[in-house]
């Protein structure tokens, strides 16, 4: 992809919750409340359980402002810092603002422009690695341990844009299993797991308590994301409604298989089975006229292809991995849908017959 179209895209990604309200999913309000809380919950878990999480700075909205002594000294002592600056409200019809990867200086000045009511914010200062390390998007469940890794901006995962695909694990709480020989992947995601195994039964109890947490065998279930970097291992989100969505997964780690045209291969995003002509969609031209039960064939989906996604019988991707945000997306809309094959566009044209089998990830050219 050329570099203007992948910044083009990038620019147009918005958060999980933001992808479920464009298709107005029935828990949206839940999965906003969860989301927005996150950080309290991991400050619980890193209180009871030692779980190492980006800790936030927190102010009032209302107290950022340069006669605010708190801040002032905030701003002076940290303001070269790198951060994501949260602008949470506190009545659930606000929208939630945000920006990431700037100085806190920056930050704040950009908070200045934002047309808000400061009173019914909560803001919060997150730290921001400054370099990149193993990232993870996983989710514990009766199964075991198991989703995706790589070695970069933990927006890879969450986007799906990349080069080279995840690496897929899973751990059934005996073997590890992943998609590739990668020791240095391996140790890391062990290293996770441990923070995760709670032994001590009163400790479990507490996070049952404070967070009506669930566990098997020992390890804290749910859905988790994580980052790596110079300056430690944090966990950026654990949350309890994605978990019970992902309740039943089961990750099918396999290397994906030799590719040919009559035969394509990726990763099952989605699960399900649908026959359909291919629609190539380029990144700039999203919004061309795209055929009910057409097959949407495209190098990563975006926000703005939710509306094609609606129409689509199946989703096919070069890029992106099985909880991706398109993938999430694609699995609650109930469509078929293959990600990180690679070359989908490449191989396919646009009129194609195809038979999509996202259960087992292929791709079956039919004229």
């Amino acid at each position: 992809m050329a570099d203007e179209n992948l910044a083009k895209l990038l620019k147009t990604q918005k958060s999980l919750t933001e992808w479920l309200e464009d298709i107005k999913h029935q828990d949206v309000d839940s999965i906003r409340h969860e989301d927005n809380d996150k950080r309290e919950r991991l400050r619980i878990l890193n209180d009871i359980i030692g779980l190492p999480y980006d800790k936030p700075v927190q102010f009032e909205a209302a107290e950022l402002t340069e006669n605010n002594p708190r801040f002032v000294k905030y701003l002076k002592s940290h303001g070269e810092e790198l951060c994501a600056l949260r602008l949470l409200p506190k009545d659930a019809g606000l929208a939630k603002l945000r920006m990431r990867g700037k100085s806190v200086k920056f930050a704040y000045d950009w908070f200045k422009e934002q047309k808000i009511n400061p009173s019914q914010y909560r803001a919060d200062f997150v730290p921001h690695p400054p370099d990149y390390g193993w990232s993870t998007i996983f989710v514990v469940n009766r199964h075991g341990i198991q989703g995706e890794i790589i070695f970069g901006g933990h927006h890879l995962l969450t986007q799906g844009f990349h080069s080279k695909s995840p690496v897929l694990f899973r751990f059934d709480f005996k073997n590890w299993l992943l998609s590739e020989d990668n020791p240095d992947a391996l140790n890391h995601l062990k290293k996770l797991a441990d923070y995760l195994l709670v032994e001590e039964e009163s400790l479990r109890t507490q996070v049952a308590n404070e967070l009506s947490g669930q566990f098997h065998n020992n390890y804290l279930s749910g859905y988790f994301e994580s980052t790596d970097s110079s300056v430690g291992t944090w966990f950026i989100d654990y949350n309890r409604i994605l978990g019970e969505t992902f309740k039943d997964i089961k990750v099918n780690v396999v290397p994906i298989g030799t590719k040919s045209k009559a035969h394509l291969s990726g990763r099952s995003g989605s699960h399900g089975q649908a026959e359909g002509s291919v629609r190539i969609v380029h990144p700039d031209k999203i919004d061309e006229d795209f055929k009910p039960g057409e097959v949407l064939v495209c190098i990563m989906t975006t926000p703005q292809h939710v509306p094609l996604m609606k129409r689509a019988s199946a989703i096919i991707t070069d890029q992106g991995g099985i909880l991706c945000h398109a993938a999430i997306v694609a699995r609650e809309l109930g469509i078929p849908c293959i990600v990180g094959t690679n070359n989908a566009t490449s191989v396919l044209a646009t009129g194609d017959k195809v038979s999509v089998n996202a259960t087992n990830g292929t791709v079956s050219i039919i004229n």
